[in-house]
């Protein structure tokens, strides 16, 4: 099969639009920089990397007579969010499992940013105690048992929309989508740079770039706390998704890498360096990036630049996944 075989529901504007940081790239006075903005990728309630997912998911659940669409993630979960957004869209019901990954001592944590957008869209949000993890759990097993129960048809959406048969999907997608651009644009990006966390958008990049004939490097920076997990969900997934859309080879161990040294000790927990590189982007090039995802993996192409560990005479893609809703919940820090 390849990858034109699986149906879309349209949930993006189209392609996200890339555009280069030059500001941040002079300040860094090493490789140039440009980004690619899932943040901007959809009129869908801020959009943002799931979205890209689930419009594989969607169109899966539709054609399957699902009812409403089960999922789960943190408090600030921006998966669970579009979700929500996706649900909304398509006249589906959207019961959401939001666990307490992240122990933040904001009083509104529950109650601002990307929750709070759920809850406007309709969704169930259903508040559970429980500590970070990417696996299936106990509270999104109930969750689709209460839907059954009471009548109706669920879809399981495991955590980030990752540890689906079709999570990897919308990123091999989105790396077909990249090589169109460059052509356009006139440029190669022979680096990217991706936060790490569920798996599947890095694992997609990497499939999805295996059938091409440039040398091309997809970093993974890891914001879970967890690397020796996270990397081995990005391999699980990128192997099956490449199989899945009909790569002519198997993926090296080469071709997925996934660095620590900027998660901190805690999922979902801002470090400093976290905080300089949202600052520093904004103050340089209006950009948000949120303290959970982005702010971690700019910190990570940043130090990665000033180290030399990208060369100066690179083109790096830094792949914006959005999340900025979540920023309300941490004002505390700004």
């Amino acid at each position: 099969m390849s990858l034109d075989s699986f149906q879309r529901y349209p949930l993006l504007f189209g392609p996200s639009p890339i555009h280069p940081l030059e500001r941040l790239s002079e300040h860094l006075g090493g490789a140039r920089i440009w980004a690619k903005r899932e943040d901007c990728n959809s009129g869908l309630a801020f959009g943002g990397n799931k979205t890209r997912k689930l419009e594989y998911l969607v169109h899966d659940a539709l054609s399957k007579g699902a009812d409403t669409l089960v999922s789960i993630g943190g408090v600030q979960s921006n998966h669970t969010r579009q979700v929500a957004a996706a649900a909304a869209r398509t006249g589906l019901k959207a019961v959401l499992v939001q666990e307490s990954w992240v122990d933040w001592p904001d009083p509104v944590n529950d109650k601002v940013g990307n929750i709070l957008l759920s809850r406007i869209m309709g969704a169930d949000v259903r508040l559970v105690e429980a500590g970070f993890g990417i696996g299936f759990k106990d509270s999104w097993y109930q969750a689709l048992d209460d839907v059954k129960n009471s009548g109706g048809t669920p879809y399981p959406i495991p955590a980030g929309a990752s540890d689906h048969p079709l999570g990897g999907l919308g990123f091999a997608n989105w790396a077909y989508e990249v090589q169109r651009q460059e052509r356009e644009l006139g440029v190669f990006f022979d680096t990217i740079i991706v936060a790490a966390g569920t798996g599947s958008t890095q694992a997609g990049m990497i499939a999805g770039f295996a059938d091409q004939d440039r040398p091309r490097r997809v970093l993974g920076i890891d914001i879970t706390a967890t690397l020796a997990e996270t990397r081995a969900q990005v391999e699980k997934i990128a192997r099956s998704t490449a199989e899945l859309i009909g790569v002519r080879r198997d993926l090296r161990d080469d071709e997925i890498t996934v660095l620590d040294g900027w998660a901190g000790d805690l999922y979902g927990i801002p470090v400093d360096s976290t905080v300089d590189a949202i600052r520093l982007s904004g103050s340089l090039e209006g950009m948000i990036l949120d303290p959970v995802y982005e702010g971690k993996s700019m910190a990570g192409l940043i130090d990665l630049i000033r180290n030399g560990l990208i060369p100066t005479d690179a083109t790096v893609l830094y792949a914006h996944l959005g999340g900025q809703p979540a920023l309300n919940a941490y004002s505390g820090i700004f």
